[in-house]
């Protein structure tokens, strides 16, 4: 990575922490209640389809002094845990979910191509 920005890409911020964590509840509620044959009782998913999170493709990370991160200038170079070709990191809010591979998407936009969708993401109770 030949440029000094994050080696995250996010989009903008989407709900609170507690809206997101509800919204989550609700949906694990949900899945618990199908899971045992229960009827939800007036619930819809639907309702949960237009909540924003916080998504994030995470390349890769590097801790280093806060000396050494002053002295970076423009085109410096930052050293990150992963090698090329490894799959990058689909967090959303700050949870793994997904890993995946960039990919060239329209012009010079980039994107992720889903690879492996992590299981064990939802908390255990």
């Amino acid at each position: 990575m030949s440029q000094t920005d994050t080696p995250d890409t996010e989009q903008p911020a989407g709900p609170t922490a507690e809206q997101a964590r509800a919204a989550e509840e609700a949906l694990l509620n949900e899945a618990q209640q199908a899971a045992e044959g229960d009827k939800p009782q007036g619930r819809n998913v639907d309702a949960l389809l237009n909540v924003k999170l916080n998504v994030r493709v995470v390349l890769g990370h590097n801790k280093m002094p806060v000396a050494d991160l002053l002295k970076l200038t423009r085109g410096s170079v930052i050293e990150l845990d992963r090698k090329v070709g490894d799959p990058v990191d689909i967090m959303i809010n700050d949870r793994l979910v997904a890993r995946g591979d960039l990919v060239k998407v329209e012009g010079d936009m980039i994107g992720v191509a889903l690879r492996e969708i992590v299981k064990d993401f939802a908390p255990a109770d």
